[in-house]
């Protein structure tokens, strides 16, 4: 129950303003015109958010709660179960607090009368518009469990594959971050003991030595203004990223990564363009809002862009796989399968075989990267420990020249 604040008047009187609590605005209006006043202005009183309301919107929807929200719910509907009964059984065994109120949203809506996917579309942090778009084609088709079903096999391949990328990635970051704090220590309280020793003797000290010494008194006693420019500079990348320009710059410099990196990136995104258009084309969608939706989910501007020239060719009423040739981040073999699936009239089918080929190629990749990444990393911590014992341990040759 809310609390609204209202502008009324009597038939006869100046207009008077009060609070009143209510379920909804027409709860409200409804009692308020029972006592005999004329609502002039009616809102919702916002108050502040207390800690738990601010923590559990800072809950992530996890992908993984997406599929198995949507593997239930197909199970349920073609177990014979009506849409709202199974949203009731939905709401009360979804784990996640912040998932479980949407969810209560969407069945109060459903309930209401409002379509099932319209309910969906208010809350795209939970429902994106591949789902929304899915479960439209579902409703309309009259088919939605199996619509659900390919929804959540979607999210389920999409959610394995970053977990595979993530866990891959995982060890070598922590080296990454290791070594920098191994690094930052040296520098910090190694160096300066050494530093004192070689203040008494007179001559000059190697490059190297001197070049360690400064940033390491850099450090020691700039450190409030170091740490401070480089989290701003990390905070301004941050931002850089998220405009579009910057997104597009990231984007194209991500699939030209060396060390195998740019190529797994790019069949990660052939993979998720294929299996994202595939579960649109066989659900149902119209093949021009598929392509849209395709490129919006894609989550590289560079496809995302290749699907605008992909849409003006199809309503144009060429192929898909024209357009897509003069791109660089889909191979030959990929508009080729495009291409026979468009001419059979099995472009589904061939789209799933294509994301099955390249989603067991990013696995392979991901393990071929990790052998690779893992001894690099360990002879890069190794050479930065080096450099800074050679630096300071070069002196000592000449160390008795220094003393004589």
């Amino acid at each position: 129950m809310a609390t609204f604040t209202y502008m009324a008047k009597r038939d006869r009187g100046g207009p008077f303003s009060g609070e009143l609590a209510g379920d909804s605005k027409a709860a409200v209006v409804a009692e308020l015109r029972r006592k005999g006043f004329t609502v002039l202005r009616l809102e919702e009183k916002r108050s502040l958010p207390n800690f738990n309301e601010m923590l559990e919107a800072s809950k992530r929807i996890k992908p993984r709660d997406k599929a198995v929200f949507a593997r239930q719910f197909a199970t349920m509907i073609n177990s014979g179960l009506a849409v709202l009964r199974a949203l009731y059984v939905l709401e009360e065994q979804t784990q996640n607090t912040r998932f479980r109120k949407i969810v209560r949203a969407v069945r109060e809506d459903v309930e209401a009368g409002s379509p099932l996917s319209d309910a969906m579309a208010k809350h795209p942090v939970a429902f994106d518009r591949l789902y929304v778009s899915m479960v439209r084609a579902g409703e309309a088709g009259g088919a939605l469990d199996q619509t659900l079903q390919r929804l959540a096999v979607q999210l389920e391949k999409d959610d394995s594959l970053r977990r595979s990328i993530k866990s891959a990635m995982t060890y070598p970051i922590l080296i990454a971050v290791f070594a920098i704090l191994v690094m930052v220590g040296m520098l910090l309280f190694v160096i300066p003991i050494f530093a004192d020793m070689y203040t008494d003797l007179e001559g000059e000290l190697p490059s190297l030595t001197r070049l360690m010494m400064g940033i390491s008194n850099m450090l020691k006693h700039y450190w409030f203004i170091l740490f401070p420019v480089l989290l701003l500079v990390a905070w301004g990348l941050v931002r850089l990223k998220k405009t579009e320009q910057g997104r597009r710059g990231w984007d194209r410099m991500k699939l030209k990564l060396p060390m195998k990196l740019g190529p797994v990136i790019q069949k990660i995104a052939v993979a998720r363009f294929s299996r994202t258009l595939a579960t649109l084309v066989s659900s149902g969608v119209p093949i021009l809002q598929a392509i849209e939706i395709t490129g919006k989910t894609s989550g590289n501007s560079v496809v995302e862009e290749s699907m605008v020239d992909v849409k003006e060719s199809v309503r144009g009423g060429e192929s898909i796989a024209k357009p897509l040739s003069r791109v660089s981040v889909f191979p030959p073999m990929v508009t080729n399968m495009i291409s026979i699936g468009e001419e059979t009239g099995a472009l589904d089918a061939m789209l799933n075989k294509i994301a099955d080929f390249y989603e067991d190629e990013v696995d392979a990749s991901v393990k071929a990267l990790t052998s690779i990444i893992e001894p690099v990393m360990m002879i890069f911590v190794g050479g930065l420990v080096g450099v800074i014992v050679i630096s300071m341990y070069l002196p000592m040759f000449n160390m008795m020249n220094l003393v004589k």
